[in-house]
């Protein structure tokens, strides 16, 4: 609800820079993306055949348990949002990339399958969500105008991280082994990152007598009073409006469509006569157009409703869920990953910015942590229906024409789903 905010000068800023310092704040938040890494999937791709090789473990019950680990952290992830709004993104930022430190040590004294589903679980909970979820948090407090854009640009930590962490971990591997690269990436946290995020964050422009997008500050008299009036809704009161759980349904669309594609993509490629090696170029190619189509995203979320964007993701999903349907040849599979990467790269950012700038900057952890356990659970029974159409049918043209049902919901719901006005809840 509207909240009326007014409170003295704490601190100065942690060092003088010719611009304003929420940039700062995306930088930190970009490279808190990066170093989410070793908690992301294509990180711990990685990992799954040394395992195999050293262990003799079993590849489905890897996996069953890489997937009930990601579902139990992802359901925690209310918890940490609510735990942000209580203590701040700076001591969250500093205890949750402490966990993950020391999570990668616990990685790497791995020897049975309980300790491998405790390391799944505090590397998804620390790494995935958390150092997620902290800096996506913490950039709504610092830019409300220029607020697309500065996630545009804290989305470059993560191309970099799916670009570089695959690479780095298996070079390592080859070299040192799986147990030295879990504590290089352990023991690189702990020493560079911690120290950052605790000597520089700052949890929002207001704490070193700044505002957002750096907006001027009137003073009285020789005392700086920084007065900001804006609307802001709690978890609970965002509930009693139409527009969250409208949402909430856009948020759980792309999660569970993309894993699912992502997941058995080789597959369906398979059946329409199409290489394996188109299928990784096709994922390669969504990657490389997501990058600069995020950037371009970022600066229209400035100008444009969040709502409206995802309208537009939702209808490119369509679009490209029908390419997929007839791909028989090379041209018509690069054209799917092509306009799967444009989708991609618009509804990243706007799911993004949506929560902050429809329900407020002041309670945005546990209104966020709430989102990103419903997008965990879409993400995880995402490749269910696919496998289970394909057992079946023989085929996965069924399960895509089904699929094509969502988009159109979530392009109506995203519609629908205006702005929240206080007093005037919908």
């Amino acid at each position: 609800m509207a909240q009326l905010a007014k409170q003295k000068v704490v601190s100065s800023t942690p060092i003088q820079t010719p611009f304003y310092y929420g940039w700062v704040i995306v930088m930190i938040g970009s490279m808190a993306v990066f170093f989410s890494g070793p908690g992301q999937t294509y990180s711990n791709a990685v990992f799954i055949d040394f395992y195999l090789a050293d262990f003799g473990w079993n590849r489905s019950v890897i996996s069953s348990i890489y997937s009930t680990a990601t579902l139990c952290a992802g359901l925690l992830m209310m918890v940490v949002g609510r735990y942000i709004d209580k203590y701040g993104q700076r001591i969250s930022m500093v205890f949750v990339s402490v966990a993950l430190a020391f999570a990668c040590l616990w990685n790497s004294m791995v020897t049975n399958i309980v300790m491998l589903f405790i390391g799944f679980f505090l590397i998804r909970l620390f790494g995935q969500g958390s150092m997620s979820l902290v800096p996506n948090t913490l950039i709504p407090q610092w830019f409300i105008e220029k607020r697309g854009r500065a996630f545009s640009l804290m989305a470059i930590g993560g191309f970099v991280s799916s670009a570089l962490f695959p690479i780095v971990n298996l070079w390592m591997i080859e070299q040192w082994g799986w147990q030295f690269t879990w504590r290089v990436m352990g023991i690189v946290i702990l020493m560079f990152f911690v120290p950052l995020a605790y000597f520089f964050v700052r949890n929002k422009p207001e704490d070193i007598g700044l505002l957002p997008d750096n907006k001027q500050i009137v003073t009285k008299s020789n005392e700086a009073d920084i007065v900001i009036e804006e609307q802001s809704w709690t978890l609970a009161e965002a509930k009693k409006t139409r527009t969250f759980w409208l949402l909430l349904f856009c948020v759980t669309i792309p999660a569970l469509v993309n894993t699912g594609l992502t997941f058995h993509l080789l597959s369906i490629f398979t059946e329409s006569s199409l290489s394996p090696v188109l299928a990784a170029t096709v994922l390669s190619l969504m990657a490389i157009i997501g990058f600069p189509i995020s950037i371009f995203s970022g600066f229209l979320a400035d100008k444009m409703q969040a709502n409206y964007m995802l309208v537009i993701a939702f209808i490119g999903q369509i679009l490209y869920i029908l390419i997929l349907l007839v791909s028989k040849s090379a041209i018509l599979a690069i054209s799917f990953g092509v306009l799967w990467g444009i989708v991609g790269g618009v509804e990243r950012i706007a799911l993004n910015v949506i929560w902050p700038n429809f329900f407020g900057r002041k309670y945005i952890g546990s209104i966020k942590g709430l989102a990103m356990s419903v997008m965990v659970i879409g993400s995880a029974f995402g490749p269910l229906p696919f496998g289970v159409f394909y057992d079946i049918f023989g085929g996965y043209n069924e399960i895509l024409i089904v699929l094509l049902i969502f988009p159109v919901l979530g392009a109506l719901a995203a519609f629908w789903a205006k702005k929240p006005v206080a007093n005037l809840q919908q």
